[in-house]
């Protein structure tokens, strides 16, 4: 898809081969809805650090400007994240995968369809439950007639973190389509989930203002008997918490996760 507007600055995709052997293990760190990589290359830094071969992905119609998202929808943003993961099986002999709020949604996702391939999930606040209210149940009527809305009136809390100065750059207008595409999928991810295999790591900002913490605690009980998942609250982290108070916590849980499910 064409994009028609420049790149923000900082919202770069970032890339690292890794080091020694553990350059045979790949993570796969995806972005939030209407965010980019300055919200998730600082986590992905972290796991190069420690060795790992990283790829810090920029979703379609991301990092640029609102009105070249508005042209896409979940299914582009699933496409991009399993065609990463294909990039990285082709070079790494296992890959976990990352994601950070819609992106938590996609690597459950893709995860999910594609757990063969796969050593883990780490989600971090991510998206699995139905929003409550009015608003979401007339949502895809409005978008009929309201192309974009201001951030704050689809839930969203710009920059969403406790720590001082944090800019995630994400859109302060959300192209409705493209918003209501993200929530006709999440029936079919939640169903997707029951039985899933792989170990999952679900990480949340305990005072998180755009989504609640009741969509990560629901992970266990949604893949059901013998799931795998570890919960972990940020007691002082809002939902931008990859780059919030607790930074350090999570990075050091992230990383500790990828060496313990790839054994390297």
């Amino acid at each position: 898809m064409n994009e028609r507007h420049p790149i923000i600055e900082g919202a770069e995709p970032f890339s690292a081969p890794g080091e020694g052997a553990r350059a045979r293990v790949g993570a796969l760190v995806v972005h939030g809805f209407t965010g980019n990589p300055v919200s998730t290359r600082p986590l992905g830094e972290a796991i190069a650090r420690a060795g790992y071969a990283v790829e810090v992905i920029r979703l379609p119609g991301h990092g640029t400007h609102w009105k070249d998202m508005a042209r896409c929808r979940y299914a582009d943003w699933r496409a991009a994240t399993e065609a990463a993961l294909d990039d990285l099986k082709r070079r790494c002999d296992h890959v976990v995968l990352v994601g950070f709020s819609m992106g938590g949604t996609l690597v459950l996702d893709v995860g999910a369809a594609r757990a063969r391939d796969i050593a883990g999930i780490a989600t971090i606040n991510c998206a699995v439950l139905d929003r409550e209210g009015l608003l979401a149940k007339v949502a895809p009527f409005l978008s009929v007639f309201i192309p974009a809305v201001p951030a704050s009136s689809a839930g969203l809390v710009a920059n969403d973190a406790n720590k001082p100065g944090v800019d995630e750059k994400a859109y302060a207008t959300v192209p409705t389509k493209a918003a209501n595409s993200l929530v006709a999928a999440l029936p079919r991810v939640r169903d997707g989930l029951r039985g899933l295999k792989v170990p999952v790591l679900g990480i949340y900002g305990a005072q998180d203002r755009s989504v609640p913490n009741a969509n990560t605690q629901a992970l266990p009980d949604l893949i059901g008997e013998g799931a795998d998942v570890t919960l972990l609250a940020l007691p002082n982290s809002r939902h931008v918490a990859p780059l919030d108070l607790d930074q350090a916590t999570l990075e050091a849980a992230v990383v500790e996760f990828v060496g313990r499910v790839t054994g390297v």
